[in-house]
């Protein structure tokens, strides 16, 4: 792969990274601590929705993040031409 290939490669990588970090971050600890007692308000299955985040919410985004970002790569490997099929 020539350098600039590469370089655009890795660059499109950390944006990927970094956009799919904030989004955690917001729903770690923004859902589940800053704006816990706002969410609160709003009840999920009769528990308070900062709860549920807390609890269970962040896992569950993170988990669906993992599947985006291995979509995203799978996407970016094919049009650099680097997937593995």
């Amino acid at each position: 792969m020539p350098t600039k290939d590469l370089k655009d490669y890795w660059k499109t990588n950390i944006r990927y990274l970094v956009i799919l970090l904030i989004i955690w971050f917001i729903v770690s600890y923004g859902c589940g601590i800053l704006f816990a007692e706002q969410l609160n308000s709003i009840q999920i299955g009769g528990f308070k929705l900062g709860f549920w985040f807390a609890q269970q919410g962040s896992i569950y985004v993170f988990v669906i993040l993992i599947f985006v970002y291995v979509s995203w790569m799978n996407k970016l490997d094919k049009a650099y031409d680097v997937d593995e099929e």
